[in-house]
């Protein structure tokens, strides 16, 4: 066991609507080191959701975040020679990256051109409580109340 927790990372915020959160999400979709473009990636799509919307965009991925962050999910538990699915608590910094993680899956597995269109088109939908993400979250809510019966395994 680890004789001390390491200090978390502290981020610096992003240049366009000085927010650490964004810098996050833009970490989570950088591939290979490529910053740059990711963070240009993510202003494309910000620009894109201000054209289609009319909104600030800033408001509408905060919405959409909190949209896909799931609340609880299911943990194996092995008990007795059995494994079950035990529903489970999840942090709050778990819960904000779990979040951030699936929103970009999606969008990667949207079809469209270009990312920044694809990332603008789950922002979008996250937002009205639509798209991929939004049901990978209610799958595992879903889940996670059909076990409630083996919470006391906790």
């Amino acid at each position: 066991m680890r004789k001390r927790k390491p200090k978390p990372r502290v981020l610096l915020p992003d240049p366009r609507y000085n927010d650490p959160m964004v810098t996050q999400f833009v970490n989570n979709m950088m591939y290979s080191g490529k910053k740059n473009l990711a963070f240009e990636i993510f202003y494309d799509a910000m620009d894109i959701i201000a054209e289609k919307t009319n909104k600030d965009p800033h408001n509408v991925w905060k919405k959409a975040l909190n949209n896909v962050m799931p609340g609880i999910a299911v943990r194996s538990r092995r008990i007795g020679g059995a494994t079950f699915q035990i529903p489970t608590e999840i942090r709050p910094a778990t819960k904000v990256s779990k979040g951030m993680k699936w929103m970009i899956g999606f969008a990667r597995k949207r079809s469209g051109k270009g990312m920044a269109q694809k990332l603008a088109a789950e922002i979008m939908a996250a937002e009205k409580g639509e798209g991929a993400a939004v049901k990978k979250k209610e799958d595992t809510h879903r889940m996670a109340e059909s076990n409630r019966a083996f919470a006391h395994f906790r």
